[in-house]
């Protein structure tokens, strides 16, 4: 009997874990970027892209796929996943901009009046829609991260909301430009932010069934992981060549590799 309390009382503490962890990574992400966006403060977004790179690669590369392939899974399959993974967050991202690329402002074409406004109202809904799509996937993957191991389920939830506050200013800005005010910018952006708190949960009682799909889950979100790491935020980095500015990013990146090593070296 004392076990079977045992093993409920892991369950729970697995799944509170996962609430807090998708609720902290949706609030703090989401009102950090409403500072950031509603005080300019452009050096500190750039400095959380280099912090960002550290951990979503060390998270990946030095955690997340070693735990995947440790499990025992056939790694020719795993391997496959990965690729698919890369393959699939580089369609997603070619989508995106297909999508959003065809209007721009004052780009010389002859709108109606009222066109722009329009197509700004628009482009906020769509964000708004992308984002929360993109908060459930958040939440599935801290989901699988803390059934895999809680540590790994921390520097998920770490790199998640280093990932996320630069994206979210950047959202912030869109729905600003698209009529939103401060407050209603922020409020439906909490709100998406909640979709984690859906995923985790979801991702919970369909993965703490399926534990043989776990290193699966892991390897494709490594794989984005390093796909934004590589493809979006390091290009933005080095666009800033200089020695004044290089050396904040590699002491940046070193304090975020840093932080995931001394996270996941601690005793459970």
């Amino acid at each position: 009997m004392a076990c079977i309390d045992d093993s409920r009382f892991k369950i729970h503490s697995t799944l509170l874990s996962i609430l807090f962890a998708t609720t902290i990574a949706g609030v703090l992400s989401i009102s950090a970027a409403a500072i950031f966006s509603f005080s300019l403060l452009s050096k500190m977004v750039e400095r959380m892209v280099s912090l960002s790179v550290g951990i979503m690669l060390s998270t990946s590369l030095l955690h997340a796929l070693p735990e995947a392939f440790e499990s025992g899974a056939d790694p020719r399959t795993l391997f496959a996943c990965l690729l698919g993974g890369l393959l699939a967050f580089f369609l997603l991202e070619k989508f995106a901009i297909l999508r959003h690329s065809h209007h721009h402002e004052g780009d010389g074409h002859h709108h109606e009046h009222g066109h722009d406004a329009h197509e700004a109202g628009k482009a906020g809904w769509m964000i708004l829609v992308g984002d929360g799509l993109h908060n459930f996937t958040d939440g599935i993957l801290i989901a699988a991260a803390f059934l895999a191991d809680p540590k790994l389920g921390l520097v998920t939830g770490l790199a998640i909301i280093a990932h996320e506050i630069p994206q979210e200013i950047g959202d912030f800005i869109v729905l600003l430009n698209a009529g939103f005010s401060r407050t209603r910018a922020y409020m439906y952006n909490l709100i998406c932010s909640l979709m984690a708190v859906v995923g985790g949960v979801l991702g919970f009682y369909m993965l703490e069934g399926a534990s043989n799909l776990l290193p699966y889950v892991l390897v494709f979100a490594s794989s984005g992981f390093i796909y934004i790491a590589v493809s979006d935020l390091m290009p933005q980095m080095q666009r800033r060549a200089t020695l004044r500015e290089t050396i904040p990013q590699i002491l940046l990146i070193a304090l975020g590799v840093a932080l995931v090593l001394f996270v996941t070296s601690q005793r459970g």
